[in-house]
């Protein structure tokens, strides 16, 4: 039966009510009696407790922000701090006539490998490219040339060759061919500036073996650590001129495969020549161009210039 309009009350029943008075409801009817009635108002208060809350959590939040201190920049650098930069260390060949040659291997160019005096043109190759790897451990390898050991060396040379080169490496001998520096000698990190050229040619021995005959004439700069000198550094000049000759290997035997030296000559620049004598390298002490000789100065940078000088060690 549909109620009346009017006759409900808190938009509950009027016979709700009449039901309450009647019956004595148990405690939880009462309870769900109750909160029917009223879940207007508690929906409503409800509402503003949660608004309040929420507000206070807002307002607490943002007093958290401001408290929260600003991330603070690291603080400006001054003094010598603020203004130094990575240091640049100095080109110790920039005031020498090598500075604009190849650095290190670079410097060390084959020319053309042609058949030659019955050689083929693959055998001059494989003759120059071994020429070459003994230059390069004898001038430029600085494990070589730091350490006290001739193997890697006499690697490069045929078997019956190395008992030579193993009696020149206490002696001056040495120097023409090799560079070993002595204990108390520092290279600057820069590699040694290289420059010079090859020839070659076929040669017969008086027994008839073939030979390919190499002459390689090569100058080789290199900066060294000085705190004798006023600029901290000074360069060393090495010229040589070698004649390597590698047998046919089908007409010798096998312990004579491979480089033999066959001449050498060579002159220093800006070296000790008591470390010379010793079969060392070290800057300083008498130099080839130094007072008394006619000699200029960069004229010994030149590969063409005479292997032989008046004035030497």
């Amino acid at each position: 039966m549909l109620s009346r309009p009017g006759s409900e009350r808190d938009g509950h029943p009027d016979w709700l009510d009449r039901l309450e008075r009647e019956i004595r409801p148990s405690l939880l009817v009462r309870l769900r009696i109750w909160c029917r009635r009223r879940a207007r108002r508690l929906a409503a208060a409800l509402g503003v407790v949660l608004l309040l809350a929420a507000t206070a959590g807002a307002a607490g939040y943002g007093y958290r922000q401001l408290r929260r201190p600003a991330s603070t920049p690291p603080p400006a650098a001054t003094g010598a701090a603020a203004t130094a930069g990575p240091t640049t260390p100095p080109d110790v060949f920039a005031d020498t006539p090598a500075a604009h040659w190849p650095a290190g291997a670079a410097g060390i160019v084959l020319p053309p490998a042609r058949p030659t005096g019955g050689l083929t043109a693959a055998e001059v190759a494989a003759g120059l490219d071994r020429v070459r790897a003994a230059m390069l451990t004898a001038r430029l390898d600085r494990a070589f040339m730091t350490g006290d050991n001739p193997t890697p060396l006499l690697r490069h040379f045929a078997p019956a060759a190395r008992e030579s080169v193993r009696k020149d490496w206490s002696t001056e001998t040495i120097g023409t061919y090799a560079t070993r520096l002595a204990p108390d000698a520092r290279l600057t990190p820069d590699q040694p500036r290289t420059k010079g050229r090859f020839t070659y040619r076929a040669v017969r021995q008086a027994d008839g073996v073939r030979m390919l005959e190499v002459t390689s004439n090569f100058v080789w700069v290199y900066g060294f650590r000085d705190l004798a000198s006023r600029s901290g550094h000074s360069v060393v000049v090495l010229h040589d001129e070698i004649v390597w000759r590698l047998p046919h290997a089908g007409e010798v035997a096998r312990a004579d495969r491979g480089l033999w030296l066959h001449r050498m000559s060579s002159y220093g620049s800006g070296v000790d020549c008591d470390a010379v004598k010793l079969g060392l390298i070290r800057p300083g002490g008498l130099d080839p161009a130094g007072i008394g000789s006619p000699e200029d100065p960069d004229a010994l940078y030149d590969p063409e210039h005479p292997i032989e000088l008046p004035v030497s060690c």
